[in-house]
């Protein structure tokens, strides 16, 4: 062990030599990356499942793949693996935590979620010095089987999900509270439909109103930050997106929620990086889930890969690091889920120290 630690040493400084030749200083560079948090997805661990008691219903474009054995089953079970996760990951993070997570709670009552239902996630976070982020979850759930939430033509479930949200911003501004670290809140629903509508008009006017109403109550910005999360298709909504990239483009020009972009939301031949430059010319933080697309599909383990890679270098060169906001965003249940998220977050890693 002590001769491998001293070949890596002396491995170091041969190389750092010759980076200082090219005018490189590799400390700097490396107290830099020891500061950059990336937001590690909770959903990773056991499959997009939550511990509402639902036996994994799916739905709202969310569909994983795979059975591979060690999935976690309760909430102690994932903050356990999201432990060992975090072990293998330089420096420190955040943990993304979506709605379904709650604990002593029901499939039935997510606009009636509160803070107290997230107490365990705060004292763990507070334990092990990380922050945590907050996602509405607008999907797998009785309310969702239209396949319409913020922008359903039925009042009740519109209404429904408004108080979901309104109760999801509460909670994160409590966490960032007692963390004494930013939250971001985001916002992504799976409303559209699966092939040509006939009004593609009315359920954004309506998803317009929602969000207007919801985003009214004003909270304090070095606790709060809203984001909202556009897609190009997903899983029974393959013809039309009612929250399409062009729709939060224009709802957060000139207001202080962010854009969220996906890898995986966007057509595969669009760079993502050569969208840095333009939403920052006018806004001043974006938020990036960084995950990795596949045909069809939007989710796939963030390996090395020039896409990740062309990323991390617009936002060096626009020298955005404190703009650009990063968390990870997929699920793969065909591979050891602690594995998943050590390589996404390490070639995340890996392509912001190149």
């Amino acid at each position: 062990m002590l001769q491998n630690k001293k070949n890596i040493e002396q491995a170091y400084a041969l190389a750092q030599a010759r980076y200082r030749e090219l005018g490189i200083d590799t400390e700097k560079i490396l107290d830099q990356i020891s500061r950059l948090k990336i937001s590690l997805h909770c959903w990773q661990g056991d499959d997009v499942g939550g511990f509402e008691g639902n036996d994994g219903l799916s739905g709202g474009g969310i569909q994983v793949t795979g059975n591979y054995p060690g999935k976690a089953r309760c909430a102690g079970e994932l903050r356990t693996d999201l432990e060992k996760a975090l072990s293998l990951l330089p420096g420190k993070h955040k943990v993304n935590v979506h709605a379904i997570y709650a604990e002593n709670s029901s499939t039935q009552n997510r606009h009636q979620l509160d803070i107290s239902h997230f107490s365990e996630w705060i004292s763990w976070a507070k334990k092990n010095r990380l922050g945590l982020d907050f996602n509405g979850s607008f999907f797998s759930h009785p309310m969702a089987a239209s396949g319409f939430t913020l922008s359903s033509s039925d009042e009740k479930i519109r209404r429904y999900w408004i108080n979901h949200a309104k109760a999801c911003r509460k909670i994160a501004y409590a966490m960032a509270r007692e963390l004494e670290i930013p939250c971001i809140c985001n916002i992504w629903i799976p409303d559209g439909s699966k092939d040509i509508p006939v009004d593609r008009l009315e359920p954004r006017r309506r998803l317009k109103n929602s969000l207007d109403e919801i985003l009214n109550e004003k909270y304090d910005a070095a606790y709060l930050r809203d984001a909202v999360e556009s897609k190009l298709f997903g899983i029974g909504s393959e013809s039309y997106v009612v929250g399409s990239h062009e729709f939060y483009l224009q709802y957060t020009a000139g207001g202080s929620t962010m854009l969220c972009f996906d890898l995986g939301h966007f057509h595969p031949t669009e760079s993502i990086a050569d969208k840095i430059s333009a939403i920052l010319l006018f806004r001043n933080e974006l938020l990036l889930h960084v995950s990795r697309g596949v045909r069809w599909d939007s989710d796939h383990v963030v390996i090395l890969n020039d896409e990740i890679l062309s990323l991390m270098r617009e936002i060096n060169r626009t020298d955005s690091w404190r703009k650009v906001h990063i968390a990870l965003d997929y699920f793969d249940a065909s591979i050891n889920r602690i594995a998943a998220w050590a390589i996404g977050g390490r070639a995340t890693l890996k392509a912001s120290l190149l």
